[in-house]
Parts: C-alpha cells; structure tokens; sequence
C-alpha cells in the first residue's frame, strides 16, 4: 500500500469530528506534506519511538502509541513472564505526553498487565531507577527528551532497567507490525484499573528512594568541599527542577539559582525553543543569571533530565561550554581520584563508552587500572555491556557518551542527568576548596594526558529527500573507500555495517588517520541527521584544533559533491 492509499484509509476509518482526521483533511492538497506523514511507519530507533506529533503513520499519535502498547503487551504474554511485576510508566512536560501514559496504563491493564503511573513528569533515570527497585518487567517514558517542542517519543525499557535492544526489540517490534492501527486494543479505562489495583499511581516514595541513591553516589564529604561555590542551575523547562532543588538544600548548597524562566514545565519551550543543553544557545538566561550571581559553574538538563550539559567560569565574566568528552572526563578522574584516595577503586573496574565517544576519558581510566569497554551509540548498547562486563568479573565504575550523557553508578541504566549534576557540583565545590577553577582542574589533566580536540558536525536532512541523501553519503564513503583526506592519509576504515569484533551491526563508518587523528559518521537514530566526530590528540592545543579543523574541511568537500 503506497502512502496515497494509507492516507486514505485513514481518512474512511477514523471518525467524523476526530481531531487527527481533521489535521489529515486540513492537508489534502499537500503531496509532500501527506508523503512525509505516510511514506513509512514510525519506527524504532536508538530511543524507541520518537517522531513528530501528528496524525499519520510516520507521527507520534494514540494510534501509533496504542499500537506500540498492545504489541508490547502482546510479547509479554507470549514471554510467559509474571504479569504481576507490570511496567512502569513516566512522561515529561510535552503536549500528550501525560495523554500516552494513561493510554498505554489503560491498554497494560486491559491485557492483565500491572501498570505503575508517575502522577506527573519524572525524570527518565528515575524510570530506571523504579524499573529496577520494584522488579518490574520493563518500562516506557512518553519523552521526545531534546528534540523541539514539535516532537514526542516512547522510550521502552527492560527489566535491566536499560532500554530495550537485540531479541526483545526485535521480539516487540515483531508483535507490533502484527497490529493494525485500527485494531480494537484490550483496554480498561484508568479510574477502573485504579480502582481494580490493576494502575498504581506513584507516591513520593520512589522520588525519595531516588534522590537516596543520587546522594549515595556522593565521593567526598562535607568538609572536603567549599559548599558555598555560586552554580545556577536550568531545567530547560523539563523534569529536572524538583529533585535538582532537593538535592541541593538537602546537601547545603547555599549558593544554588535556578533559572526562573526555565524552572516551571512549559510543552512550548518559550525561552530556549531547542531544549538540548548540547546547544550553548540553550545557556543564554542562566549564562545572563549566572553573571548577577558570579556563578562559577551552570549546568543544564534537558527536558526528561536525562542530558546535562556544564559551562564553566572563563575568569572574564563570561562562560565556556564543555563538550560530553570533556565533562565526561572530568567527572571519571575526579571520581578515580577520590576513590582511589578512599581505597574504593574496585580491583577490576569497569568504564563504558561509545565507539565515537574521544578517547580522553579512556587514557585517564587506563592510569588508574580501570578496564575500557567500548559499544555503539546510544545507552541501550552501552548499558547492554555492564551485565558482559560483570559476567567476566568487572564491578561498574562509570559510562559516557560525547552527546552530553553519562551514567555515574550502576542503579540506572541509563543516562543520569541528575546524579551527574550533583556530581558536577561536587567537583566544583572539591576544586574550590583546594584552590582551584574547574577550568584550571581541566587543565591539569590536558598537561598530565596531552590535549584532545574534538569537533562534532552535523547535517539536518529532513523528510524523504533527506533521509535519500544521508544514505548515498553513507554509500559514497563506504564504497569509495578514500584513502586520504587532505593532508590526512588513511590508516585504517572500521565499517560497522556487519559487525566488528564484539560489537554488532551498525551503520558507522571509523576513519583512523596516520599520527592518530580519526574521525566517524553516522546517521543518527532519532533525528533526521548525519552527524560526524572528529577527533585528534596533542601536546599542543592548537596543533589538536587545527588538525581537527582541516580534517572537517577535507570531510566537508566530499559531502558538498554529494546531492
């Protein structure tokens, strides 16, 4: 069936006055418009579902969301797993979100499945965090975590407490492309499945039980910080602002500011537009409270708090942002560093990283014995190792990413914006204490390590055309096979398409140059991007910039030729 004739169909099957077949009948002269809509069915990616709110099968909806719930209802019914364990159910502040929840509780219920509801937004690492404290069979939060406001998401979790991956995707989406969007789903409406105790709703025990276990992951103790360091603080309008303001009175920061445009919940994102703290644009009201204040570090979190991104005091009155590779260093030496201090530092350590994460976080584990494992892109992979890395007889130390996410301790399986924000508090209120700036902190260990420079790049490509076009790049390098770019001559290519060493398939692409530069491309999972890494190391910080920059430009040229 061509995208004409789902539109179609849609349009016969859903009910005069629906507000989805009026949004579809609003576009009916539009081609391009009902060819993005219908051309393919939203599908999993590296976050489950995410796309743009809308009527059609390539749109976040109730239809695709109810279809998405009754085949995961569907595979644990088929799993043989104990029903009773249920699944836990979150949302963040975005239009219909709360609306998806209640409808996947309702479907859940409908099927004999225990639900578990949060009565308002949560952030997604207490998710996890719930999953794995109540041995529930799974999860899923309606977030579209950092994507503009005109997007929804449906992030599925497993009993591990990470997202879904391998056979149980695979499983799911199997029993997901069974259904019919207009199948009549087992549904039980929610006061009913309240009432029948087939829905909890959440009390604040779990936010609680939470905010216990961030405070546990604290390295150092009181009078080994200077707890009056200025930071502020942004929730970018998102989950984060509850618990980030309990942590902060609970362990004595009395110089902690949040943003008060951004502390609210706000679906429209009025004062950021973009809600990813990756984006130094997002810092703009906490870079200009931070000066009222003399801030010396700002932190933000994206919409379900899942991402934190940091911008440190430049000794000007302004402020400069550090990447995921820098943060994500940062926070394993300090922790290295105070464990090892406090003899905790495990025999066999473990530290997790994507495969296009910089190796700046690596060099400084090796220094202190700790045991690198690399993974793809996104948490679900690299969660998907720390139960591996434990068969072998590892004990988790710490995970990262460069897209500005990192998980400090083992109790979520996921990104942890909240724990790694107090954490990045703490080591600010450390460098304090002894004298120093987390600028100057950073610095000490570009001496000990050698500078890394690193550049991320990427190019939006929206509907068909562009998703067309991110593959004939992806072809173009793969098959071509270049062998210099620039002044850069190719060492080796690492093609991930059908698996490399321990890792599995994957549409990447590791082009590692003579003298240690490299670089990575690779479309991404959950939005309509390209995205690029590029990466180099030396005892010099401009020679490591200007090498990055050139090996961009080189990149850069053999895109354009392609249309």
């Amino acid at each position: 069936m061509g995208y004409k004739e789902r539109y179609e169909e849609w349009i016969e099957k859903l009910p005069a006055g629906d507000p989805l077949r009026e949004e579809l009948l609003a576009v009916k002269d539009d081609d391009a418009e009902i060819k993005d809509r219908f051309y393919k069915e939203i599908e999993f990616g590296t976050a489950g579902l995410r796309g743009i709110r809308g009527a059609g099968t390539n749109r976040m909806n109730r239809l695709t969301v109810g279809r998405a719930t009754q085949g995961i209802a569907n595979y644990i019914l088929a799993s043989g797993e104990n029903k009773a364990r249920g699944m836990v159910l979150a949302y963040d502040c975005r239009y219909f979100s709360k609306e998806f929840a209640e409808l996947a509780a309702e479907i859940f219920a409908g099927n004999g499945i225990k639900a578990y509801l949060f009565p308002s937004h949560r952030a997604t690492p207490e998710l996890s965090f719930a999953i794995r404290s109540f041995d529930a069979l799974g999860g899923i939060n309606m977030t579209a975590s950092h994507n503009p406001k005109e997007y929804n998401g449906y992030k599925v979790y497993w009993m591990d407490g990470a997202q879904i991956s391998g056979e149980i995707s695979d499983g799911m989406l199997r029993e997901i492309l069974a259904l019919d969007f207009f199948d009549t789903f087992k549904r039980l409406p929610l006061s009913d499945a309240i009432f029948e105790r087939k829905v909890r709703i959440f009390g604040e025990e779990m936010d609680l039980a939470y905010l216990d276990y961030v405070k546990s992951m604290r390295q150092r103790e009181d009078d080994e910080l200077d707890l009056t360091i200025p930071v502020v603080y942004t929730p970018l309008n998102g989950a984060g602002s509850i618990p980030m303001r309990m942590l902060a009175e609970e362990l004595g920061y009395v110089n902690f500011h949040i943003v008060p445009e951004q502390q609210e919940p706000d679906p429209e994102f009025t004062t950021v537009g973009y809600p990813n703290p990756e984006d130094p644009k997002a810092f703009k009201l906490s870079e200009e409270l931070g000066k009222k204040v003399g801030a010396e570090v700002l932190i933000a979190t994206d919409p379900d708090s899942d991402r934190m991104a940091v911008e440190i005091s430049d000794g000007k009155g302004g402020y400069i942002p550090l990447n995921g590779n820098q943060t994500g260093a940062l926070l394993i030496a300090y922790m290295a560093q105070s464990m090892k201090e406090k003899g905790k530092i495990p025999k066999k350590a473990a530290m997790i990283k994507s495969i296009v994460t910089g190796n700046f976080g690596k060099k400084i584990c090796e220094s202190y014995g700790i045991r690198v494992f690399d993974a793809l892109t996104g948490f679900k992979n690299i969660c998907g190792v720390i139960p591996k890395a434990e068969k072998k007889g590892y004990t988790y130390f710490f995970s990262y990413e460069e897209s500005i996410g990192c998980a400090p301790g083992a109790e979520v399986r996921d990104k942890d914006g909240i724990c790694a924000a107090m954490l990045v508090m703490e080591m600010a209120a450390w460098c304090k204490k002894n004298g120093m700036t987390l600028g100057e902190y950073l610095d000490s260990l570009y001496r000990k390590f050698g500078y890394y420079a690193e550049k991320q790049v990427s190019f939006v490509l929206e509907g068909v055309a562009g998703a067309e076009r991110i593959g004939r790049i992806m072809d173009v390098f793969r098959n071509r096979k270049p062998q210099s770019f620039g002044r850069f001559t190719v060492e080796d290519c690492i093609d991930y398409l059908h698996g490399y060493n321990d890792i599995p398939a994957s549409n990447v692409l590791i082009y590692h140059m003579k003298g240690g530069s490299w670089f990575a491309m690779r479309p991404s999972g959950t939005e309509p991007k390209i995205k690029f890494y590029y990466y180099a190391k030396s005892i010099d910080e401009k020679e490591a910039k200007n090498d990055v920059e050139e090996m961009n430009q080189a990149v850069d040229a053999i895109v354009d030729t392609i249309e």
